[in-house]
C-alpha cells in the first residue's frame, strides 16, 4: 500500500500537490483512503476539501490531542464504506464545524477511544454520528467519554447511533447525545446490539453499555420507530444501563403518522415531556 511520510521537521509546514499514479496495475480493484494518520500525536486538520474518496476518507488512530475542524467531506449517498472520519484507538480528539456528506457513517468513534468531542458538524447524506461498530469477530473494545453535541443530522440513515456486534466483549460508558437537529432523519436514536445481521445461535453482545444521555434532541424522523435500543443482557444481564432521555421531541416527517419508542433490555429515566413517550425504559 503507498505510504506518505511526512518527515519530522519541527513546526516546518508541508504542503502537497495532486499525486498522478501511472501502471502498468494488475490489481483488479484499488480503493485509497484519502488521508491516514496512526500515532501522530497532535495533529491539527483544518480547512481540507475531501471528494468522493473511494474508501473512509480520514483515518485516526493511536493518536492523543488532535484537533480537526472546517473540514468538507463529500461522497455520493450511495457510496459504500465512504466514512467521513474514522476514529480509534485515540484520545482527547475534537472536531469542530465540519460538514459531512458521504455513504456511510458521517463520523464512526471505534475501539479504545476516550475523550471525544464533536460538535457543531452538519451531517447528511450519510449513517449519521456513530460509536462503533464494537466487538466484531468476538473482540474486546471500549470507549468512554465521548460528547456529540449541536449536530444537524439531514436524511441520514441514522442520528446518534451506537452500534456493537453479537459476541463481542467490553464497554461503552459515559456518553452524551445533545442539542441535536433531526430534519427527516430515519432512525434518530438508536442502540443496536445486534448490528448488521443478528445471526442466529450467536452469543449475544457482551459489551457493558451505560450512563449514555439524550438531552435536546428533536426534528423529524423519516421511519415511525423514531427511538430503537435494542440490548442485549450479556454476562451481565442488566443490558444497556443508565440511559437518560430529557427534551427530546422527534416528531415524524410525513404527515398523519405518530412515532413511537421500542427498547429492549434497556434500564433509565425519561423525562414525561418527552415525545415519542419512553415509558418502556425499565428502572
Amino acid at each position: 500500500m503507498p505510504t506518505l511520510v511526512v518527515p519530522a521537521a519541527g513546526n516546518r509546514e508541508f504542503l502537497l500537490n495532486p499525486l498522478v499514479f501511472q501502471g502498468p496495475c494488475n490489481s483488479y480493484r484499488l480503493h485509497f483512503q484519502a488521508l491516514y494518520f496512526n500515532n501522530c500525536n497532535r495533529l491539527r486538520l483544518s480547512k481540507l476539501r475531501h471528494l468522493n474518496s473511494a474508501k473512509n476518507h480520514i483515518g485516526i488512530s493511536a493518536s492523543n490531542i488532535v484537533r480537526i475542524s472546517r473540514l468538507a467531506i463529500a461522497a455520493p449517498g450511495d457510496s459504500p464504506n465512504t466514512d467521513g472520519i474514522d476514529i480509534s484507538g485515540s484520545s482527547y480528539v475534537r472536531v469542530r464545524d465540519t460538514v459531512i456528506g458521504t455513504g456511510d457513517d458521517c463520523i464512526a468513534i471505534n475501539g479504545f477511544c476516550s475523550h471525544v468531542d464533536v460538535a457543531r458538524v452538519a451531517c447528511g447524506p450519510g449513517h449519521g454520528i456513530s460509536v462503533g461498530s464494537l466487538g466484531e469477530d468476538g473482540a474486546y473494545q471500549t470507549v468512554s467519554d465521548v460528547r456529540v453535541a449541536d449536530c444537524v443530522f439531514n436524511r441520514t440513515l441514522s442520528g446518534a447511533r451506537i452500534k456493537t456486534w453479537q459476541g463481542g466483549s467490553g464497554y461503552v460508558k459515559n456518553v452524551t447525545f445533545e442539542r441535536l437537529r433531526m430534519i427527516d432523519a430515519g432512525n434518530p436514536i438508536i442502540i443496536n446490539q445486534d448490528y448488521v445481521n443478528n445471526r442466529t445461535g450467536s452469543p449475544p453482545s457482551n459489551i457493558q453499555i451505560s450512563d449514555v444521555t439524550y438531552d435536546g434532541v428533536s426534528g423529524t424522523s423519516s421511519v415511525p420507530r423514531a427511538i430503537y435500543f435494542h440490548c442485549e443482557e450479556g454476562t451481565s444481564g442488566n443490558g444497556c444501563d443508565g440511559i437518560v432521555l430529557k427534551d427530546v421531541h422527534i416528531a415524524a416527517a410525513a404527515a398523519g403518522v405518530e412515532t413511537y419508542a421500542v427498547c429492549v433490555n434497556a434500564h433509565g429515566t425519561s423525562t414525561p415531556s418527552n415525545f415519542p413517550s419512553v415509558s418502556c425504559l425499565a428502572p
